[in-house]
């Protein structure tokens, strides 16, 4: 059976409020207006609010999603795991909540002629987000180009990226290789590392990569915390500085 054309890997831990306005059902709306086959691949890292039942009826009535529970292992660990759990010729991977709407996708598309992976970019007026988010938002490029680099890349932390599949098999294979599959967690951790050590490891691999701008809007969240979340991230550029500096990107 010939594998679909694109895969959608969505992370998924207490999402119930953001399912309950029907995250889904636009997802799906739009993807079935397109002339390509497609999956859209739900993983759950851990949820105990009722996302998991939700889901799996969801997933029961319309067969082009599928539900994959995995064990709380952070945002990380579930898109790594659904990534290589995909099946399409392309993958993406989105945040639940749609901040960047899924019709962004034919913005990103066409690029895969000429490149191995495409990025969604915010611009740097991000509507909607408080003081607060902005400040990390700018913190984080700064901080990021002086520890690690990524030269050509301004937004690494836009959650909608997309790749071919070898590119996606092949890079996150060696991630979860150097982080041992990823631990089981307590609470929440959305690590501001991830993306910038995936893009590294991009870069050092030869990949072709494009960033192109995506419209974005800032939904609320309980999760973000500007002060822990910040030192987090900082403490994420030092270690994958390290990393590189020892040479573990080039040996995996």
């Amino acid at each position: 059976m010939k594998p679909p054309y694109l895969s959608i890997v969505i992370p998924s831990y207490n999402e119930i409020a953001n399912l309950h306005k029907g995250v889904l059902d636009k997802v799906q709306h739009f993807l079935n207006k397109r002339k390509f086959a497609y999956e859209v691949i739900v993983v759950d890292d851990g949820s105990t609010d009722g996302s998991i039942e939700f889901v799996e009826r969801f997933a029961k009535e319309n067969p082009d999603f599928r539900l994959f529970k995995n064990s709380h292992t952070g945002k990380a660990g579930a898109i790594s795991a659904g990534m290589l759990k995909a099946k399409g010729q392309n993958v993406l991977f989105a945040d639940m909540d749609q901040a960047t709407p899924i019709e962004e996708i034919d913005r990103l598309l066409p690029y895969l002629k000429d490149f191995d992976i495409v990025i969604g970019s915010r611009n740097s007026h991000r509507e909607g987000a408080p003081w607060t988010r902005a400040l990390m938002g700018k913190g984080m490029i700064i901080l990021r180009k002086l520890v690690v680099g990524l030269p050509g890349i301004t937004d690494t932390q836009c959650g909608f990226k997309l790749f071919k599949k070898d590119v996606s098999d092949d890079l996150f294979s060696r991630l979860s290789k150097l982080h041992h599959g990823y631990k089981t967690i307590s609470g929440s951790s959305v690590k501001a590392g991830f993306d910038v050590e995936l893009l590294l490891l991009a870069q050092k691999s030869g990949y072709k990569i494009k960033e192109v701008p995506v419209e974005w809007l800032y939904v609320e969240s309980r999760r973000v915390s500007p002060i822990k979340d910040s030192l987090e991230g900082l403490e994420d550029l030092f270690s994958i500085r390290i990393n590189d500096l020892t040479g573990k990107y080039k040996n995996l």
